[in-house]
């Protein structure tokens, strides 16, 4: 909704969702962003084909690749992106036993935690991605982990992103941080 809300005045944009799963928040840029070019991409082959199949069925066209953002050298997608946005593994292994039951059973692990000690491992990776292929004043969008708000607003700033806004959800929770590259 609030990517909808900023870029709603442009709506030919080049737009990234990295670590689509199902692909919803992919969709969703798609259908409200129907003049635009929407890439998805995730490691997990499988949440690919879910994705597709959702995509086909709200009749929008993301061009989707299986991609591993901690291990991806180069753009895969051929092209520079005016947004990118992540809704990438957040909780700690050690919150592990805080977590809903019913989350637990229908999400994939790997889609859900990162390492107790290195919790920001795919803000980092998705960020230099960003650097490099965002064009400039192109809009980077992260859900967060509501407890480390600073930490990431810290890592992107210590990348020269700029206008970097942290947003609560309605618990009043840290949930989305959004930046511009310089």
């Amino acid at each position: 909704n609030l990517i909808i809300k900023e870029n709603e005045k442009n709506n030919i944009l080049k737009i990234l969702d990295i670590g689509t799963g199902s692909g919803c928040i992919a969709v969703s840029l798609a259908v409200n962003f129907n003049k635009s070019e929407v890439f998805a991409g995730d490691i997990s082959a499988k949440a690919l084909k879910i994705a597709e199949l959702n995509a086909q069925k709200n009749n929008t066209d993301i061009k989707f690749k299986q991609i591993d953002i901690l291990n991806l050298r180069e753009n895969v997608f051929e092209t520079d992106f005016d947004i990118i946005v992540s809704n990438p593994p957040y909780v700690r292994e050690s919150g592990k036993q805080k977590m809903q039951a019913n989350v637990l059973k229908y999400e994939p692990h790997t889609a859900l935690f990162v390492k107790t000690d290195n919790p920001l491992i795919f803000y980092d990776a998705v960020s230099d991605f960003a650097g490099k292929y965002l064009k400039n004043k192109g809009k980077l969008y992260f859900e967060i982990n509501e407890l480390l708000g600073e930490e990431t607003s810290k890592l992107l700033e210590n990348k020269g992103f700029i206008d970097i806004n942290l947003y609560k959800d309605l618990f009043e929770k840290d949930r989305i941080i959004s930046c511009l590259k310089a």
